[in-house]
């Protein structure tokens, strides 16, 4: 399932801990990673789309949610390919 990055947020819970959301064009379906920050030599890009695995993706319940990740999804479809860095 093709999943566009739509938020990048650093977790409160624990330092030095990176949330990648994914969503879908409609902004119905998310995808969660997070990377652990170990150190400046760690190298792990972050492409502007990922294929998910269908059963690790969730549902958007809220409807601000998902009609703002809607808008960020085809952003970045627009303006990126799949593979690029961001």
């Amino acid at each position: 399932m093709r999943m566009w990055l739509v938020e990048r947020t650093y977790s409160d819970d624990e330092q030095n801990m990176v949330i990648l959301t994914y969503a879908t064009l409609d902004g119905g379906r998310y995808f969660r990673k997070e990377r652990a920050l170990t150190s400046f030599t760690d190298v792990r890009d972050t492409t502007a789309a990922v294929d998910a695995d269908p059963e690790n993706v969730g549902a958007v319940d809220d409807p601000a949610d998902r009609e703002r990740y809607a808008a960020e999804a085809e952003r970045m479809k627009r303006a990126h390919d799949p593979d690029d860095v961001i």
